[in-house]
C-alpha cells in the first residue's frame, strides 16, 4: 500500500495542475451540443457528448461554458455564416480552454467556434438523408404523382401567424381570373425542433380527409435561413415523399433546396409564388377551355354549314323529285278520272237496267197484290155484309121483344099509377078543409091567419069564421081563459 495520502483538495490541485501543464492552451474539440441553456446574464451553459459511429451511444461526455462576452459575438457570427441556428444537435468544433476547478470539476471554457466543420458536418447529413431516401425508393415517389388538371382543393400546412400565410391567401382567393379555390389550413410549427414532428402531425391529419383535397401546400413565410434546418429531417421528407397527395413546398428559401422541397411533387421558392402557381394552373386550363371552346364552335359552324348545303342540296332535289311526283299523280289521276267517268257510266247503266228491271217486276208483284186483295176484299164485304143482316135481323127481334114488354109493363105501371092516385085522391077529399067545413066545422082566422089560441087575439081585435056555406065577420068583446 503507497503511503503517500493526499486530501481531496491536495489531489484536486495535482489534477488541476496537470491539465493547466497539458493544455496551457486552448484546444480544438470536436463534439455534439446535448443541452443548451442561457440564463439571464447571458452566460451560455452547455453539454457535450459524443457518440459511438454507427450507434447513439454516449462514450464522452462533459460540461462547456461560454461566457456572455464571447456569447454574444460567436452566435450571431455562427449563425450568419452557417445559416444554422445555434442549438442542440448541432456537431460543432470548438475552441475551448480546459479548465480544472477543485470543487465543480472538469470543464471546458469555449473561446472560439469553426463554423465550416458544422456546415461540413450538416452537408453530410444532407447527403445522407438523400441517399437514404433513394435507397428506401421514396425519392420520388411524390413527383410521380399527377397533379389535378384545376388544383382547387388545397390543404395547407403552415403557423397561422406566419406573414406567408396571409399572402398566399390574399394572392389566391384575390386572384384577378376570379378562378375559386377552396383551403384549409391544418397549422403546424414551422421552424425549430418541433416543427418535424408538427408538419408530421399535420399530415397525418389531412391523411384522414385525403379525398376532400387535390394538393397539400407547405409554405413558410419570411424568416432567417437558419430556421431551416428543421426542413431536413429524414423522417419529414420520408412522410412527404410517400403523402398520397401532390405536396407543393414553398417555405421562403430561394438558394438551396431543401430536403422537403427535393422529395416534393413542386418546389416552389415562396408562398406568393405557390399560389401564382396554382393560378396559373388554372388559368392554363381555362385558356385550354377557351381554345376547345373556340375550336368547338368553329367545328360547328363547319358542320352546321356543311350540313345546310347539305340540306339545300336535299331541299332541290326533293322538290325535284316532287314535282315528278305530282306530275305522275297527275296523270295518274287524270287517268283515273277517264276510267272513273267510263265505270261510272257503264254502271249507271246497269243501274238503270236493272232498276228498269225491277219497276217492272215490281209493278205485275203489285198488281197481283191488288187483285188478291181485291178479292180478299170482296170476300170480307160478303161475310160482313152477311154478318150485319143477321145482327140487325137478331138486333130487330130483340127491339120488338122489347117493346112487347115495354108495353106491357107500363100498362100495368100506369094503372098502378091510376089506382094509387083515386086512392090520393080519396084522402085529399076527406081531408079538403071545405069539406070538413060542410061536416059543422069553421075556421077563424085574424087579418088572414089562422087563431089557434085565444092568446093570439085581444079585445077588439076584428075576427073571420069561415064556415061551410059562408064567411062571418065578428068583433072580439070579452076573452076568456
Amino acid at each position: 500500500m503507497n503511503d503517500q495520502q493526499l486530501s481531496l483538495y491536495q489531489l484536486q490541485q495535482q489534477v488541476k495542475g496537470s491539465l493547466d501543464d497539458t493544455f496551457s492552451m486552448p484546444v480544438w474539440v470536436k463534439a455534439e451540443i446535448s443541452e443548451m441553456t442561457v440564463n439571464r446574464s447571458g452566460h451560455c451553459y452547455l453539454d457535450l457528448i459524443e457518440t459511438e459511429s454507427g450507434t447513439d451511444t454516449v462514450i464522452a461526455r462533459c460540461r462547456a461554458t461560454i461566457w456572455s462576452y464571447t456569447f454574444r459575438m460567436l452566435k450571431p457570427y455562427f449563425e450568419t455564416t452557417s445559416g444554422q441556428t445555434f442549438t442542440e444537435g448541432l456537431k460543432v468544433l470548438l475552441q475551448a480552454k480546459v479548465e480544472y476547478h477543485e470543487v465543480f470539476g472538469f470543464s471546458l471554457n469555449i473561446r472560439d467556434i469553426d463554423p465550416v466543420y458544422t456546415l461540413g458536418d450538416l452537408a453530410r447529413q444532407r447527403r445522407e438523408i438523400i441517399r437514404k431516401l433513394q435507397e428506401d425508393g421514396v425519392f420520388e415517389m411524390n413527383k410521380e404523382l399527377e397533379l389535378p388538371l384545376v388544383t382547387q382543393r388545397i390543404a395547407i400546412i403552415s403557423s397561422p401567424t406566419a406573414a406567408g400565410l396571409q399572402d398566399f391567401l390574399d394572392q389566391l382567393h384575390n386572384n384577378p381570373h376570379q378562378f375559386v379555390f377552396y383551403t384549409k389550413l391544418f397549422p403546424a410549427v414551422m421552424q425549430g425542433t418541433e416543427a418535424p414532428r408538427s408538419i408530421m402531425n399535420a399530415l397525418d391529419l389531412i391523411f384522414e380527409y385525403e379525398d376532400m383535397f387535390d394538393a397539400v401546400v407547405i409554405i413558410r413565410g419570411g424568416g432567417a435561413q437558419i430556421d431551416l434546418a428543421c426542413f431536413d429531417q429524414y423522417e419529414l421528407a420520408f412522410n412527404v415523399a410517400q403523402f398520397p397527395l401532390p405536396v407543393i413546398t414553398g417555405i421562403g428559401h430561394d438558394k438551396d433546396d431543401t430536403v422537403i422541397d427535393m422529395v416534393a411533387h413542386t418546389r416552389m421558392k415562396t408562398p406568393t409564388a405557390v399560389a401564382e402557381f396554382l393560378i396559373s394552373g388554372a388559368l392554363q386550363f381555362s385558356q385550354q377551355l377557351n381554345e376547345l371552346e373556340s375550336h368547338f364552335i368553329e367545328l360547328v359552324n363547319e358542320q352546321l354549314e356543311e350540313n345546310k348545303n347539305r340540306l339545300n342540296d336535299a331541299a332541290d332535289l326533293l322538290s325535284h323529285l316532287v314535282n315528278e311526283m305530282i306530275v305522275a299523280q297527275q296523270n295518274r289521276l287524270k287517268i283515273a278520272q277517264i276510267q272513273l267517268a267510263n265505270r261510272t257510266e257503264a254502271f249507271l247503266k246497269r243501274q238503270q237496267s236493272e232498276l228498269k228491271q225491277l219497276t217492272m217486276g215490281a209493278k205485275n208483284k203489285t198488281n197481283r197484290f191488288v187483285t188478291r186483295q181485291n178479292h180478299l176484299l170482296d170476300q170480307s164485304g160478303n161475310k160482313l155484309n152477311f154478318v150485319f143482316r143477321e145482327q140487325m135481323l137478331k138486333s130487330k127481334n130483340q127491339l120488338s121483344q122489347f117493346q112487347y114488354l115495354i108495353k106491357i109493363r107500363s100498362t100495368e105501371t100506369i094503372r098502378a099509377e091510376k089506382k094509387n092516385l083515386s086512392s090520393i085522391q080519396e084522402k085529399l077529399r076527406l081531408v079538403d078543409p071545405q069539406n070538413i067545413l060542410k061536416r059543422g066545422y069553421s075556421l077563424t082566422m085574424l087579418n088572414g091567419k089562422i087563431v089557434k089560441s085565444v092568446r093570439q087575439i085581444k079585445e077588439g081585435d076584428l075576427l073571420e069564421t069561415r064556415l061551410g056555406d059562408g064567411t062571418a065577420e065578428s068583433t072580439v068583446d070579452k076573452i076568456k081563459h
